[in-house]
């Protein structure tokens, strides 16, 4: 019973993590760009880039950033929890030959 929550457990939290992680990625980079943005002569190229990746953006999210964001976040969640049940599996397969 311990193996099986143990499972649910690391499966839950690496659903989290992968969910969490792109959305900070992008806010971050846009954040970044924005304090960037206030140097002289660097705001037009800032706002150039943040509006490509909100174009980036709108294009998976049928033309809303946020929506974007949401469909690339879960993607990775996916992934990732399918990589947490790839490595689960191989563990339980190495665990049995030793």
């Amino acid at each position: 019973m311990t193996i099986l929550t143990n499972f649910l457990r690391s499966l839950l939290l690496t659903i989290i993590f992968s969910f969490v992680a792109p959305m900070f990625l992008v806010g971050g980079g846009l954040l970044l760009l924005s304090l960037i943005g206030h140097f002289p002569g660097l705001q037009e190229l800032t706002e150039a880039i943040a509006t490509e990746i909100m174009h980036f953006l709108a294009t998976f999210g049928s033309g809303t950033p946020l929506r974007g964001l949401f469909v690339i976040s879960l993607t990775c969640s996916f992934v990732g929890a399918l990589f947490d049940m790839y490595v689960y599996y191989k563990y339980q397969i190495l665990r049995i030959d030793s």
